[in-house]
């Protein structure tokens, strides 16, 4: 009687089978990891398209590198097996081979260095901001302010599965997201009050450690509208896995009516009015 599959290999059959139903795009969806995912979620900024790229390049090398191996053991021991050359060669060493395999793989690495620094330049290359805020990692949970906004803060938190409406992901939804204009560079900076976190966003290509006692910082500018998820990224304690981030990217017209109500909240808008009132007293 033939054998059944095992579970495992039903599985990866069927995710290969989806995976060419549905084509790229259903491979890396926006903001979220997905079932079946087999490459990196959607590139949500340019320096995540950039890393992306740089990717691809590195896996098509390594294809070529594979394949051209996989030829030569082929080709060796069809050519060179006992049956075909009975008479097999004495020969230790030969210089040109030599000289052939030492210098094509500096060129191989040279040629890889070219957009690896251009990706680190670009990365550790500021722009001009249009936005700041600062995340301030806790266990198990972040704080974030808005210093150019009248410096108010909201703390975030995990969503319970309880708390949960349809549609929000589990472990990655929270009661307060971050939220920021599309197309705006948004600096970030980055810090801790007791334990090393880390402030990681795998579609904006962002990872940052926040390190308590120092001030750390990255940079955004995504390009797309949506909610885009990330988690901490160092081992901060017992709930390190819950302990997620969320940043809504929105329009400038729905960011800004989010800031006056958020600073209505806080007591700025009110504050700022009274201190005009005094002004115009005086």
């Amino acid at each position: 009687m033939p054998r059944r599959l095992p579970v495992w290999a039903k599985q990866t059959v069927l995710g290969a089978v989806l995976a060419v139903i549905h084509g790229g795009t259903a491979l890396a969806a926006e903001g979220q990891p997905h079932n079946w995912e087999v490459n990196f979620q959607d590139a949500a900024t340019p320096i995540a398209q950039l890393m992306h790229n740089f990717n691809n390049l590195l896996l098509a090398i390594m294809a070529a590198i594979v394949a051209l191996v996989l030829a030569l053991i082929v080709w060796v021991a069809i050519r060179y097996n006992e049956k075909a050359n009975p008479k097999p060669s004495k020969t230790t060493h030969n210089t040109p081979l030599e000289i052939i395999w030492t210098v094509i793989p500096i060129l191989i690495l040279a040629f890889i260095a070219v957009p690896s620094f251009r990706l680190l330049y670009a990365q550790y290359s500021f722009p001009k901001t249009d936005l700041t805020i600062k995340a301030t990692g806790h266990q198990w949970y972040w704080t974030y302010n808005y210093p150019d906004y009248g410096n108010f803060s909201f703390d975030s938190f995990m969503l319970e599965d309880s708390e949960r409406k349809p549609g929000q992901p589990r472990l990655l939804s929270v009661d307060e997201e971050v939220v920021v204009p599309v197309g705006k560079v948004v600096n970030v900076l980055v810090t801790s009050t007791d334990v090393i976190h880390g402030w990681a966003v795998s579609s904006f290509g962002v990872k940052v450690d926040a390190v308590p006692g120092r001030v750390t910082r990255t940079w955004f500018k995504a390009l797309k509208p949506g909610v885009y998820y990330g988690q901490c990224s160092q081992l901060c304690g017992a709930n390190h896995a819950f302990m997620p981030i969320a940043v809504r990217v929105v329009s400038e017209q729905d960011f800004a009516a989010w800031v006056k109500k958020q600073q209505e909240s806080a007591g700025i808008i009110r504050a700022k009015k009274i201190a005009a009132r005094e002004v115009h007293r005086d």
